[in-house]
Parts: C-alpha cells; sequence; structure tokens
C-alpha cells in the first residue's frame, strides 16, 4: 500500500451541499433561506436570547438577588452508624481513613460528624467538627476525639 492508496472508508464523507445551482437540485434560487427577511441576507445573524423584538426572558424574569459568600466552608457530614459499620474497636478515625473507607470524595474535605446511630465501641475520631451529642456518644463508648483545623483559604486562618 502506497500512500496515494489511502482512502477515507466507504460511508465516511459527504459531498457539500452546493446551494443556488438550479430548480433541480433542491437549493435553487433562494438556496434554502426562504424568502426575504432578516435570515435570507449575507452576514445575518441573531444572538441566541433574541425573540422577535418580544422582550427577552433574560430581560422578563427578576433580577437575581444576594450572594454567594466565597469563605463559606461546606463540611462533609459523616453519621455515628457509618463510623460503626466501617470502623473496628480501637481505630484511629482520620479525613484520610474515611476517604479509604469511601465515605469521602477529598480527604482535604472538611468533615463534621453527626449524631444518628450509636456507637458501641471505642473509636479515636480526629475532624475538623462535631456535634456535642456525637461527641457524648464516642466518649460514652470509650473513643476520643481531636478537632483538627481547617483552612479553606491558606491567607485566613481558621479554627
Amino acid at each position: 500500500m502506497q500512500l496515494h492508496d489511502l482512502r477515507p472508508a466507504e460511508g465516511a464523507t459527504k459531498k457539500r451541499k452546493r446551494v443556488g445551482r438550479g430548480t433541480g437540485s433542491g437549493k435553487g434560487k433562494t438556496s434554502g433561506r426562504g424568502t426575504k427577511g432578516q435570515l435570507s441576507r449575507t452576514g445575518a445573524s441573531i444572538h441566541a436570547a433574541f425573540e422577535g423584538g418580544q422582550n427577552r426572558m433574560t430581560k422578563r424574569l427578576p433580577k437575581m438577588r444576594g450572594f454567594n459568600n466565597r469563605f463559606k466552608v461546606e463540611y462533609v457530614p459523616v453519621n455515628l452508624d457509618a463510623l460503626e459499620r466501617l470502623f473496628e474497636a480501637g481505630d484511629a478515625v482520620s479525613p484520610e481513613t474515611l476517604a479509604l473507607a469511601g465515605l469521602l470524595g477529598n480527604d482535604s474535605d472538611p468533615v463534621v460528624v453527626l449524631a444518628r446511630g450509636e456507637v458501641t465501641k471505642p473509636l479515636h475520631i480526629k475532624v475538623h467538627r462535631m456535634s456535642a451529642q456525637a461527641k457524648g456518644k464516642i466518649e460514652a463508648a470509650g473513643g476520643t476525639v481531636e478537632m483538627l483545623p481547617y483552612a479553606a483559604n491558606k491567607n485566613l486562618p481558621r479554627s
């Protein structure tokens, strides 16, 4: 096989449509543009939001209110019943071990432990935030709790 023998696969290419080449072609006279009007002219383009002179949707809707806080910290919730199910007695629970267990998408995400469920094993937990009820249940089961600092923006110290 030589370079000049190469051809595209059968059906892979189509001939371009030649418009304005007589009525027999199916695209003669007005070349498929209809008659008259803005879109029949050369260089015509209408932006996507144009509605024919009617007030466009973006102007009819009320303006967006409020603002988005750039510094808001979104904690990933983890409940006690999940910790009870996934960890053995005496295990250390941290964002890294939670990510390995599949409870976090990313071990750099801040974690909050919530009190749904019961804990019967002593667990050593290091997270960024914890509800008071969850802390009470963990300590009642013989576990320990340590809070990790979290800085959402490295320039802003957060505790």
